[in-house]
């Protein structure tokens, strides 16, 4: 009894397997397996070369000190706005003062000392004229009007320092924009011995900005002014922003043992979102259609098993004589595929521009699928969690 029971098991198993291979084969023989798959649609596609810079000021001053002393006084705070002549800082004035009032004084003394000299100039013609002085004593006369002369001269010069060196105790914005460092305190010791110590950090109107990009030796030949810059900054992650080569410097520097160049690109920030320093990550597009047909590049490097896998097209469908580039995809056509022979123009890394060969809402392959559901404007033939191949 037991071994009839063991035989009906075994003939329900084997029973069922061979439902199961033959319902495979015939499966096999009359659909294709799950396959993912992309639309060809039509869109933009760009050609762009990635970079990294900063953002600096359209003008970025120093303002410094010729002068040394104390702070006295500071008018003006981090990002306060200034006018050009605008006081925005104030050394301690009085040592200059005391220097103007000294040099007005020795001024006055030469200028008296001249006006002796010239008495005796003249008195000296006099008495010559009668022959009571010597030639010697008409020279000796004319000399000593002349140094009084150049005395003057001198001292004037010397008061004009000090007025010049009292007007620089006075710190003026040299131009238009925005503070955007102060170095300096009241109280604090100036000393502009040796080099002018920087006490401000002005720059421009803010609302015009200015890329410092370094762009890579294998790829600054692509780069020409007038091209469009795409650029994002940390500090705005989810948005996209827009500006234009104005610039491409020819000196090179280097980086890690890498010849860049510095390209400088032209931004507009009227809604003041973007600050001097932020770094940003450049895409200079440097060729670009709109609107053209275009597919995924993965279809293009479909890769399908070989008993899936319909014959290559033929040659004459790639006609090297035709412009673009030679490819193949294979397209899903009544439920079977076809290999078919296109010319690519642009790709910019995920799409690739066709010129001829597929139409709009063509489905191509572009390996095994695992499932069927739709991912990034592919699709599969079947349903399900999917992976590609």
């Amino acid at each position: 009894m037991k071994r009839l029971q063991v035989g009906i098991v075994l003939l329900v198993v084997l029973g069922a397997g061979l439902w199961w291979v033959t319902s495979r084969a015939s499966s096999a023989e009359g659909s294709l397996p799950p396959l993912h798959t992309e639309v060809v649609n039509r869109g933009d596609v760009s050609q762009r070369i990635t970079a990294f810079g900063s953002l600096q000021p359209v003008q970025r001053v120093e303002v410094g000190s010729q002068v040394s002393g104390i702070i006295d006084e500071i008018m003006v705070d981090f990002n306060s706005p200034v006018r050009r002549g605008q006081v925005i800082a104030q050394i301690d004035p009085s040592t200059f003062r005391a220097a103007v009032s000294s040099a007005e004084a020795e001024l006055a003394s030469a200028e008296a000392g001249l006006e002796l000299a010239r008495h005796q100039w003249e008195r000296t013609q006099e008495l010559r004229a009668l022959q009571f002085v010597s030639p010697s004593d008409v020279d000796q006369a004319r000399a000593s009007l002349s140094q009084a002369e150049a005395q003057v001269q001198v001292r004037r010069h010397a008061l004009d320092a000090a007025v010049r060196e009292l007007e620089r105790s006075t710190i003026t914005a040299p131009s238009h924009g925005i503070v955007i460092s102060r170095s300096v305190d009241v109280g604090q010791t100036v000393a502009a011995s040796l080099s002018a110590p920087v006490l401000f950090e002005s720059a421009s109107d803010l609302s015009q900005m200015h890329i410092h990009a370094s762009v890579s030796e294998a790829d600054i030949g692509e780069v020409a002014e007038g091209q469009q810059v795409r650029f994002l900054v940390d500090a705005h992650r989810g948005r996209e922003f827009v500006g234009e080569v104005i610039q491409v410097r020819n000196a090179p520097v280097m980086q890690d043992n890498v010849v860049h160049y510095e390209t400088i690109i032209a931004v507009d920030n009227e809604e003041g979102l973007l600050k001097p320093g932020m770094t940003a990550e450049v895409r200079i597009i440097t060729d670009e259609v709109r609107d053209v047909l275009r597919v995924r590049n993965t279809a293009l490097r479909a890769r399908l098993p070989d008993n899936i896998r319909p014959p290559d097209p033929p040659s004459s469908g790639a006609d090297s004589d035709a412009p673009g580039t030679a490819g193949r995809v294979y397209v899903v056509l009544n439920g079977g595929l076809q290999a078919v022979a296109v010319r690519t123009g642009l790709t910019d890394g995920a799409y690739t521009e066709i010129l001829s060969g597929l139409e709009e809402g063509d489905v191509v392959a572009v390996g095994l699928s695992l499932a069927g559901e739709e991912s990034n404007g592919g699709r599969s033939l079947l349903t399900g969690s999917q992976a590609t191949f």
